[in-house]
């Protein structure tokens, strides 16, 4: 008896919808594209409920006539390519055929067509899969397809998709990436009724760029351009100061289409390397040109992905292109016109928050500069001479010094003490007189403290490595401590406290802040739940708001990034609470208000981090759950150095 036998149509569609419709930014994905290689100068798109329950894309394209209609619906029938060497010169963004049955048998399709010479249109209607039902209709020129109820007929793909503002964001974002890559067309995108993206379709890039991402970027875009053999880069960056906490607003574009690559990515991030923090990433357009035969997009099933005949060529072009635009040549560097330099930023501000309560007071950079050069005089002069004190003393304890001698006293030096309610600052502290023994008198015995056991449980500083880690020890082993994560740590533990009673600042320059369509419609379906969390805005027009009031501890520059981040949390939880916003915006205002890595500390300052995180509820995890402690007990210790046995 056979094993083997050859899959019905149908289930081979079901399992190639797998592969191309992930969800529903998927359908629109496919559609779009379809439309795009129809030669559409205007798309509209519409979805409700994140596209679960309804999508549709409209065209002004070619169209097509009633038998090409019924053959689009068939599996690898495609206009797009004849044979396999068309794969090496392909011009279009589809190609495989695959995308019209695939998403036909996961939802009620309906399409609906018309060529310009044609009386009436075909429209063709499939549910889940079955056969189609095909008939003639009035319609416009172009073509229009309608996919509702997606995944209707397999509810265990379904129950994995995200809330509907999470999908919808995804539509949004895809359809952002697309009308940036082709400004030559107007795209339209409704999100439950309301315009979401509109863009002129003019061909000028940096209008779409302004109509999608506000009027305040236009102002901080810089011009790219280069060309070599074989290779041709255009489009815009940021200036250094305007930057985001992802990697969204980053497009690249390949012959017309968009992709995903590490090396163009890491080009970029070498280019802006030291001009802005880590974590934040510019505005980036960039349309890349280069032969046909020179790539290969069939390596993904969404073409997301490409291969480069030579990657290193193209990591080449895009770093230097990108470090032209942000540092241009012909600019004369005085210090006059540093202003207007794209490549010199305003550096930023070193600032260490130190909480009062719900309250972060900033040291600023000069203080900090000052207290990291504390250590070259604190740690090896004043060490020097306290321990040239207590060998007088221990001398004079045992009679081997003069009567009339005198101890030498160590000067006042710089070091760090913590004083009420307040940041820990640089003052001079006099080290205690020490007094001649006479004779007569006995050594005292050494006066027990109360919490010895205590204090030889807690992580004692030994030095700094590479500006970073800190290495302490205790008396069960050895501590390496990332002092950014411990003291992100402490701020989360401190602001946490408090984390009930939200006190605001009043801002007497309210700030007028630019969101996309998506974000302005996420702001104003939880408005009340930013006023909970300290945020007050109010909308000042199309897709902007006035900030009026932050948190407390919130500094009014970093405000912008808050909200970003808290916008970003509303789309990927389920139904967040105020109190869940709040944890994850804490968790936030930690990290960005903590030490960083590559900060100077000196003996004193290290002392007064490990005693704080000592005293957290978690010390061994920062909010992010990253570690901030590793331990090398005394065993283990005795076992790399292989000391077992002795």
């Amino acid at each position: 008896m056979s094993f083997v036998h050859v899959l019905d149509d149908n289930t081979i569609n079901k399992i190639a919808a797998g592969e191309v419709v992930e969800r529903p930014a998927s359908v629109i994905k496919e559609l779009v594209e379809n439309a795009i290689d129809a030669h559409a100068d205007r798309i509209e798109v519409e979805i409700t409920a994140g596209g679960t329950s309804f999508m549709r894309v409209s065209d002004n394209g070619i169209g097509m006539s009633r038998q090409d209609a019924e053959l689009a619906i068939l599996r690898h029938a495609t206009s797009k390519i004849v044979k396999v060497d068309d794969l090496l010169t392909i011009g279009t963004l589809g190609f495989r055929g695959e995308a019209l049955p695939s998403i036909a048998s996961v939802s009620r399709f309906t399409l609906t067509t018309r060529q310009a010479g044609d009386e009436l249109g075909t429209e063709i209607k499939i549910s889940g899969g079955s056969l189609p039902e095909i008939g003639e209709t009035g319609c416009g020129i172009g073509t229009t397809i309608r996919v509702e109820d997606l995944f209707f007929n397999t509810p265990a793909r379904k129950k994995f998709l995200k809330t509907n503002n999470t999908e919808g964001g995804k539509i949004n974002e895809f359809i952002v990436k697309l009308a940036i890559s082709n400004p030559q067309i107007a795209f339209k995108l409704i999100n439950n009724n309301k315009m979401a993206v509109s863009t002129p379709g003019n061909g000028d890039l940096k209008d779409t760029l302004q109509s999608i991402y506000g009027g305040t970027v236009g102002s901080a875009l810089l011009p790219l351009e280069f060309e070599d053999e074989g290779i041709r880069l255009s489009g815009f960056v940021t200036k250094p100061s305007a930057i985001r906490s992802s990697r969204s607003w980053q497009t690249f574009i390949v012959n017309g289409r968009i992709i995903a690559n590490r090396a163009i990515a890491r080009a970029i991030d070498n280019a802006y390397h030291a001009l802005i923090p880590k974590t934040g990433y510019p505005l980036v357009a960039l349309n890349i040109q280069v032969p046909q035969n020179t790539v290969d997009v069939n390596v993904h099933p969404q073409k997301s992905e490409m291969k480069f005949e030579d990657e290193s060529r193209v990591f080449k072009a895009v770093y230097k292109a990108v470090l032209d635009a942000i540092r241009p040549k012909d600019e004369v560097r005085q210090l006059g016109q540093l202003g207007n330099m794209a490549a010199v930023v305003e550096q930023a501000e070193i600032d260490r928050h130190v909480a009062h309560g719900m309250q972060e007071i900033l040291l600023e950079a000069k203080d900090v500069e000052r207290a990291s050069a504390a250590p070259a005089r604190y740690v090896p002069v004043y060490e020097e001479r306290r321990q040239a004190a207590m060998q007088w003393r221990e001398a004079a304890a045992r009679m081997e010094v003069p009567k009339t001698a005198e101890p030498p006293e160590p000067e006042p030096q710089p070091v760090f003490v913590p004083e009420a309610e307040t940041v820990h600052e640089m003052v001079s502290v006099p080290v205690p007189e020490m007094k001649h023994v006479p004779e007569s008198e006995s050594v005292p015995e050494p006066v027990p403290v109360e919490n010895d056991r205590e204090q030889s449980c807690r992580m004692v500083p030994i030095g700094q490595v590479d500006n970073t880690y800190i290495i302490a020890q205790d008396a069960d082993g050895l501590y390496i401590v990332d002092q950014h994560a411990a003291h992100e740590r402490i701020l989360f533990d401190r602001f946490s406290a408090r984390a009930g009673e939200i006190p605001v600042q009043q801002l007497l320059v309210h700030l007028m802040l630019d969101f996309s369509s998506h974000e302005a419609e996420i702001i104003e379906n939880n408005l009340a739940m930013l006023k909970e969390l300290g945020f007050g805005l109010e909308p000042a027009g199309p897709n902007q708001f006035r900030l009026t009031e932050v948190p407390a501890d919130v500094p009014s520059g970093e405000a912008e990034d808050f909200i970003r981040e808290i916008l970003a949390s509303l789309e990927e939880l389920h139904k967040p609470s105020a109190a869940e916003l709040r944890q994850a915006a804490i968790a936030t205002a930690s990290c960005k208000a903590a030490i960083k890595a590559g900060f100077k500390l000196n003996f004193r300052q290290m002392e007064i981090l490990l005693a704080e995180l000592n005293d957290t509820a978690m010390p061994y995890t920062c909010p992010h759950g990253r570690p901030t402690i590793i331990k090398f007990s005394t065993d283990e210790l005795a076992k790399m150095f292989k000391r077992t046995g002795f």
